[in-house]
């Protein structure tokens, strides 16, 4: 097969993302909707698995969606199960191990080109968390991408703390626990050089650090311009805090208003990220909003669309993820309100929906 196409979907994509980079719309309903069903024509015709799952649901090539909305999605597990790659695996430029909770169902999520995915994550992130493009001296409570390079988030943030960074990014997440002193002696220093920070971290972490710091007695004034990004990540975790709870105690232990701390939500399936809208970070209830290239839709037990404001399970069609699956389901449940989604979390005893692969669909193909 020609690599025409491929660079088309491509550059189509980065062309979506300058255009938002700039100030433009970046993609409307029938833009995306074409897109999104290029991409799934695409994949099906390169991705074996998805091919199949596709076909036991009436699509192929020759019946196609009309609409974005009708993209069939793939289970986020079925990365556990199956290669979901539209290329030859082993050539990819980035591979990102997904969570398990045994080493037999961790799966990978294969990337062809870095390039795709730097674009999105560096436009998001500098619209939603870096605006007015400071320099921020980044501290990041996530792995360590030279030490873990699997993993989505360290990547991310290795990513931007170098591009968007002082110069001066440090970790202080090991496999289990959080480097304290580290973190104090960095904090300290950004202090005295009165130096805006960004305290990267999963919500494990920051209670974890909170924590610790409340046992010494410790709180910090963090410089005036600085910024907290949490990332989520109680799962699999005994122990869970509420956000509103942890977003008062890392407020009061590193004297960063709540305003200023920003949910993301994103996931290793995916290549795009969604963010706390700035208008809804002073209120109780907030909602997520993401580039136009990423779209939500909540959907019931069944993958039926359902009205705004109705609870369900989230679907997310991501244009990034061009050499994987576009369209991803997921168990983590909300809603929509406006033009973005309120998360409400994974229940605890979620089961995998009907809708899911069986696993000898998603046998791994090794030729293709």
């Amino acid at each position: 097969m020609s690599d025409a196409a491929t660079r088309a979907l491509d550059d189509a994509f980065l062309r979506i993302v300058a255009d938002w980079s700039a100030g433009g719309e970046g993609c409307d309903e029938e833009r995306f909707s074409a897109h999104a069903l290029a991409l799934f024509a695409y994949q099906i015709e390169r991705n074996e698995p998805y091919r199949r799952y596709a076909r036991s649901l009436g699509f192929d090539a020759a019946r196609l969606p009309t609409n974005w909305r009708a993209i069939p999605a793939v289970p986020a597990s079925a990365f556990k199960d199956a290669t979901l790659a539209t290329f030859d695996a082993s050539q990819a430029e980035l591979v990102f191990h997904t969570s398990g909770t045994t080493a037999d169902r961790t799966g990978k999520h294969y990337v062809e080109k870095a390039r795709l995915y730097d674009a999105a994550l560096v436009a998001g992130f500098d619209r939603f968390m870096v605006p007015e493009r400071s320099r921020l001296r980044y501290l990041n409570l996530v792995p360590n991408p030279r030490v873990r390079p699997q993993s989505s988030l360290g990547y991310m943030m290795g990513y931007v703390s170098v591009l968007r960074g002082d110069g001066k990014p440090e970790y202080f997440l090991g496999e289990d626990d959080v480097d304290v002193d580290g973190f104090e002696r960095a904090l300290d220093a950004a202090g005295a050089e009165r130096q805006p920070v960004c305290i990267a971290g999963t919500a494990f972490a920051f209670a974890a650090l909170v924590a610790e710091l409340d046992a010494r007695g410790r709180t910090f004034r963090a410089p005036a311009g600085s910024r907290i990004m949490e990332t989520g990540g109680f799962k699999g975790r005994a122990r869970v805090v509420e956000r509103a709870e942890l977003y008062a105690s890392l407020a009061a232990a590193l004297g960063v208003p709540e305003s200023s701390i920003v949910a993301e939500y994103g996931m290793t399936e995916l290549l795009s990220q969604y963010y706390d809208a700035p208008e809804s970070r002073a209120s109780e209830t907030r909602v997520k909003v993401a580039p136009p290239w990423l779209r939500a839709l909540v959907v019931d037990a069944a993958g039926r669309e359902v009205p705004s404001g109705e609870v369900g399970f989230l679907r997310h069609v991501d244009l990034a993820n061009r050499s994987s699956a576009v369209a991803i389901d997921t168990e983590d449940r909300g809603y929509a309100r406006g033009d973005g989604i309120v998360l409400l979390g994974r229940e605890a005893a979620a089961e995998p929906r009907g809708c899911s692969l069986d696993a000898e669909d998603l046998a791994t193909l090794e030729s293709r």
